[in-house]
């Protein structure tokens, strides 16, 4: 360790419980200008464009929750995991085969879980997007095999 037995410290604790050791509940104290670390850096005042209960548009989701909003979510995770698609600097990303997998085998098992209670629509794309990614995984995996 860099530091020696003696020196001095800047660390200091506060006891910040609401309650004595005793059950007595303690008084409030403001905090001191010390409390807060000078490399604490400062948050800023929000905007007074957008309001706390805005979302901001390039966070804004293109609609309300939806079947085929987690199947598309959920396809684009395991298109990661596969090394296909660039990650967001447009970066490579390595292909990780066993969550990839895993993430198959869950829409898989949402699959089975949902027969019958799906809409031709929604069965259909269900089915397209596992055999997509079930063919894209057997590709990976014989490209990693070599």
């Amino acid at each position: 360790m860099s530091e020696q037995n003696g020196d001095s410290s800047d660390f200091k604790v506060l006891d910040r419980r609401s309650f004595h050791s005793d059950g007595s509940r303690r008084e409030e104290e403001s905090p001191t200008p010390e409390a807060k670390p000078p490399s604490e850096p400062a948050v800023p005042e929000p905007s007074p464009e957008i309001s706390s209960t805005e979302i901001p548009p390039e966070n804004t989701p293109t609609g309300p929750a939806n079947f085929e909003g987690l199947v598309y979510s959920l396809s684009t995770t395991a298109l990661f995991q596969l090394g296909v698609m660039e990650g967001p600097g447009g970066e490579n990303i390595p292909a990780d085969l066993p969550n990839a997998r895993r993430t198959i085998d869950i829409l898989n098992v949402l699959k089975e879980k949902t027969q019958g209670n799906l809409t031709s629509k929604e069965s259909k794309l269900l089915t397209d997007v596992l055999y997509e990614l079930q063919m894209t995984y057997v590709t990976a995996e014989g490209g990693q095999a070599q």
